[in-house]
């Protein structure tokens, strides 16, 4: 069985946190999931559960909407067309760029760590 997970923890993933209150933001998942139809979770004890390809599914939609900056409804036209079959093959195609942009900022936070890792031995060996 695949691992799954919460709304609570889906939320978290994405960072979509309110800034204020720090509290997950799990209606704007809600609402994807009432529009796209790929995105639709488990439901055990009526508490939404999904699974590790819906995640993927969904930090893509995330990204085409928030860093890309389409539409709800482009997006559901790039899903629903076969343009995916083509995707991995086109050096500038969208699921490219969103890989690209994640492991930049994967890369990003582990070159911070190991910066910190450094100042922290430059500290203690004086």
């Amino acid at each position: 069985m695949s691992k799954l997970l919460n709304i609570s923890q889906v939320s978290k993933i994405l960072n979509l946190i309110h800034p204020k209150t720090k509290k997950p933001q799990n209606h704007i998942i809600r609402y994807w999931e009432s529009v796209f139809v790929n995105i639709r979770p488990k439901k055990i004890n009526n508490r939404r559960y999904y699974t590790l390809k819906q995640i993927e599914e969904i930090k893509a939609i995330k990204f085409l909407l928030k860093n890309e900056g389409m539409t709800v409804s482009g997006v559901k036209k790039l899903i629903n067309s076969n343009v995916k079959k083509l995707d991995y093959h086109n050096i500038d195609s969208l699921k490219n760029n969103y890989y690209k942009k994640s492991l930049k900022i994967k890369s990003r936070k582990l070159l911070d760590k190991i910066n910190k890792i450094k100042a922290y031995g430059k500290k203690n060996s004086s």
